[in-house]
């Protein structure tokens, strides 16, 4: 049985949130390998909703199991675990950004190489991905997945170096864009990240066993204590013969994905040495700094806007309320046969606290504006329930860049922030002022003075247009190649 993450937003069919690829864990030396990797991918199911899988090893074999939807319905069975043997696994958990909704493109991806079994679960998305897949078919390599991950698969079996890992650093050091992996072999587990960090990884031990993991929640969930990160461009390698740590790549400045401190992340996490929900709430203290108004209640759209809801009040002096109620049972609008039921599903999700808004000004707090769809439907609720003014506060700058990265982003012609001026999409979903936490105000709520122009500390071209690296398949495929490209984006 599927059930909603309550840290998952409800929003509408047509996807107003940034979603984030995956999420990975994995772990070597547990007894209860496979049980753990449930238990920690479960705490990741905020990163990813469509698919999940679980491969273990146990010395001698490969097991894996892959299922579509959630963890829990498909490894919550007693069954399921027991035909995942052994004392090493990792797991993944999926929403598509490239490669279509299907089993084959469900990971761990696994293979046979010469060296033997190899899986690879991959937080990320590789940039260049379909040149290099262009590359490899023409050399005689026979994909079976349309997932941008199976290249690194076959980089790998294809690399004319001699042992396992000098074959898979040549593959890594052919790929662009970002990732976050954890790859299981016979010699052992290894994880890395990509140079400039864009995607997160996390280094755990519970007892004699370490974890890898995309947030630090699943490491508490399986009573694992936090070590430190992995830092961008480091492998970590851990077998029988303990943990080693290499640098393969030149050093360059990290840029780390800015949008993990804003939303993705669960807020009881902690990215990159800092708390997510103290991030937030300084977020929204920099909004009522930048943007102050006089206002009644300050009203969080439930959950996402809720930590910063609560940084704007207390910078601002006026009451925290919780003005809209969501439903925790409800994912996706279950019935749409038409316009007006249509409308009506937004009240499954969240509801009007009418006796406490009614004749009241609010600022009303959320963490960013996409296609604004529910924007508008939200304070079309409140303006029904009786809100006297509404003034929106993003904790986030306007989002005018689709993500090549990793996140499930619209085409830039439908990002609302890309098409219109700040005073337009206040007009268009009909509140009485809109603003915006500055580019400069997010980077103060991280700890930094401002943002650096010539050197930025995070990935923030999703605000910025200042994409890290090149776009490859974005900049040098044919036409023709392009309609493929995004028929295979799953939007």
């Amino acid at each position: 049985m599927l059930t909603t993450n309550p840290f998952e937003p409800l929003t509408d069919e047509d996807g107003d949130k940034l979603r984030e690829e995956c999420g990975v864990f994995g772990i070597w030396g547990a007894d209860t390998a496979a049980a753990m990797v449930a238990l920690g991918l479960h705490a990741l199911q905020h990163r990813g909703q469509e698919a999940a899988g679980i491969t273990s090893w146990d010395g001698h074999n490969f097991h894996t199991h892959r299922a579509m939807g959630h963890v829990a319905g498909n490894f919550d069975r007693d069954e399921v675990i027991r035909g995942l043997p052994g004392r090493v696994a990792c797991g993944h958990v999926r929403y598509s950004t490239t490669g279509e909704t299907a089993l084959r493109n469900v990971q761990p991806l696994y293979a046979e190489l010469v060296s033997g079994g190899f899986a690879v679960a991959h937080n990320g998305n590789i940039s260049n991905a379909m040149k290099l897949r262009r590359d490899l078919i023409r050399r005689g390599s026979i994909f079976q997945s349309t997932s941008d991950t199976e290249t690194i698969i076959h980089l790998v079996a294809t690399s004319t170096y001699r042992t396992l890992l000098d074959k898979f650093i040549d593959a890594l050091k052919q790929v662009e864009g970002a990732y976050s992996l954890i790859c299981m072999t016979p010699e052992g587990m290894i994880a890395c990240r990509d140079p400039l960090g864009i995607r997160p990884l996390v280094l755990g031990r519970v007892g004699d066993s370490y974890i890898f993991a995309s947030e630090t929640v699943a490491l508490d969930v399986v009573g694992a204590s936090y070590i430190r990160s992995i830092e961008p461009g480091e492998l970590v390698i851990v077998s029988d013969k303990g943990l080693r740590s290499i640098r393969p790549f030149e050093a360059v400045p990290p840029r780390p994905c800015i949008f993990e401190h804003v939303y993705f992340s669960r807020p009881d996490s902690i990215v990159d040495g800092s708390s997510v929900y103290s991030v937030r709430k300084r977020i929204g203290a920099e909004l009522a700094r930048e943007n102050p108004v006089e206002a009644d209640l300050v009203v969080p759209v439930p959950d996402s806007g809720t930590p910063a809801a609560i940084g704007y009040a207390q910078q601002s002096g006026i009451p925290f309320e919780l003005g809209i109620i969501r439903s925790h049972y409800v994912g996706r609008t279950f019935i749409q046969p038409g316009d007006q039921v249509r409308h009506l599903g937004v009240k499954l999700k969240h509801n009007a606290n009418k006796t406490l808004i009614e004749g009241k000004r609010l600022v009303l707090i959320d963490d960013s504006i996409v296609r604004g769809t529910t924007s508008l439907k939200i304070v079309q609720m409140l303006r029904e329930a009786g809100a006297r003014e509404i003034h929106m506060r993003i904790a986030s700058p306007p989002t005018r860049h689709s993500c090549y990265y990793g996140v499930d982003t619209p085409e830039r012609a439908k990002l609302l922030a890309a098409q219109m001026t700040v005073a337009q999409m206040a007009d268009y979903i009909h509140v009485d002022s809109l603003s915006f936490v500055s580019v400069d105000g997010l980077y103060r709520a991280l700890g930094e003075d401002m943002r650096e122009e010539s050197r930025p500390q995070y990935c923030d071209a999703c605000f910025t247009g200042d994409y890290p690296n090149r776009l490859t398949d974005q900049e040098d495929v044919a036409p023709a190649d392009q309609l493929m490209l995004l028929a295979e984006r799953v939007v």
